[in-house]
C-alpha cells in the first residue's frame, strides 16, 4: 500500500495544552505508520527589548529563552515516547531551531510527510479557533498540515471512522489518499463525502424541480464519487466506505459527519479554487470549526 507519509512526521511544541494533544496524536500516528518523529521547538530571533528594561542584557534574556526552550522540549519529548510504542522511543528526535516561527516550520515541511501543530499555542487568545503558527502552516506548508483541535477532548472511540471530502480536484485526490491510508491503518470505516453543489436544499431554481431531477443527479454524482474512490478501493480493499452525497454546503455537512468522527481530511482547496489559492472555503471552516484533528492535504506540486 501506498503511504504518503514516508518522509516522517514533525511536530511543533510550545508547552501550551494544544501542544501536548499534538504530541501525543503524531506520536501514535507515526506508530501507525512505522515512521520517525521529529518534536521542534523553535525560539523566534529577539528583536527588540521592551521599554523599562533596557538595563536587562540580551545575553542574559537569550539564555533564559534557551533554557525555557530546552525545558519545553524535554516535556514534549517525554509525552512523544510515553505515548509511542515501547519499541519506538529511538525513533523519537528532538530539536530547537533558531528562526522566525512560521517560516522555520515551513521550511521544515519541505522534507517532512506530514507536520502536527496545535490549534492555539501558547499565548493565543482565549476563545480563539486557530492560532498564528497553526494558520500559516495550513496556508504555507509544503506537505500536509495535521490541525488538533483537542486540547479539551471528547473522546471518540477508538473505532469511530475517518472522513473525507471528495471533490475531484487535485489536493482532494491526495486527501482521499491519506483517508485511505489512515483508516486502513487503523482498521475502521472510512466515511466519503461528496457535495455536488453548494446551493442549499431550498435554494433549487423552482418549485417542482427537486423530487425527480434531484433524483436523477444524485445518481448521476454517485456514479461519479464512485469512479474517483475505485483506484484507492483497490489500494485498500480492507477499508470499508460508507458514501455520502448532498445537495448542500460542504463545510457544514463535513462538520456534521465530524461530530462522530476521530478524523476529518480535507483538501487545501477545491474545485472551486483559483490557481495559487492558499486555502479554499471549505479547508478554512473545517479546520477551524472541527472538534476533532484535521489533516489539511496542502502539496505545492498541485
Amino acid at each position: 500500500m501506498i503511504d504518503p507519509i514516508t518522509r516522517g512526521i514533525v511536530v511543533a511544541v510550545d508547552g501550551s495544552p494544544s501542544s501536548t494533544a499534538a504530541v501525543e496524536w503524531a506520536a501514535r500516528d507515526a506508530d501507525l505508520h512505522n515512521v520517525p518523529l521529529k518534536v521542534v521547538h523553535v525560539i523566534a530571533p529577539l528583536t527588540y527589548v521592551a521599554e523599562g528594561w533596557s538595563a536587562f542584557p540580551a545575553e542574559v534574556y537569550s539564555q533564559a529563552q534557551e533554557k525555557e526552550a530546552v525545558r519545553i522540549l524535554e516535556l514534549a519529548h517525554k509525552v512523544a515516547v510515553e505515548s509511542a510504542a515501547p519499541d519506538r522511543a529511538s525513533q523519537v528526535t528532538s530539536e530547537v531551531l533558531h528562526e522566525p516561527i512560521v517560516p522555520g516550520l515551513v521550511d521544515l515541511s519541505k522534507t517532512a510527510g506530514l507536520v502536527v501543530v496545535g490549534c492555539r499555542g501558547e499565548g493565543g487568545v482565549a476563545g480563539a479557533l486557530l492560532g498564528s503558527v497553526s494558520s500559516g502552516l495550513v496556508h504555507h506548508a509544503h506537505c500536509p498540515v495535521a490541525v488538533i483541535h483537542n486540547e479539551e477532548p471528547t473522546p471518540q472511540p477508538s473505532q469511530a471512522p475517518i472522513v473525507v471530502g471528495v471533490d475531484g480536484s487535485p489536493t482532494s485526490e491526495l486527501a482521499t489518499e491519506i483517508a485511505f491510508d489512515e483508516a486502513s491503518r487503523r482498521g475502521v470505516e472510512l466515511v466519503a463525502l461528496h457535495a455536488w453543489t453548494d446551493m442549499g436544499p431550498l435554494e433549487f431554481p423552482r418549485i417542482n424541480w427537486a423530487p425527480i431531477e434531484w433524483r436523477n443527479y444524485k445518481e448521476q454524482e454517485e456514479e461519479v464519487l464512485s469512479e474517483r474512490l475505485s483506484g484507492h478501493r483497490d489500494r485498500y480493499p480492507d477499508v470499508a466506505v460508507r458514501t455520502v452525497v448532498v445537495s448542500d454546503r460542504p463545510a457544514q455537512r463535513l462538520l456534521e459527519q465530524a461530530e462522530h468522527a476521530q478524523l476529518v481530511v480535507v483538501g487545501s482547496h477545491g474545485r472551486g479554487g483559483f490557481a495559487g489559492m492558499l486555502l479554499g472555503s471549505v479547508a478554512r471552516a473545517v479546520v477551524h470549526s472541527a472538534r476533532v484533528p484535521v489533516i489539511v492535504a496542502r502539496d505545492t506540486n498541485v
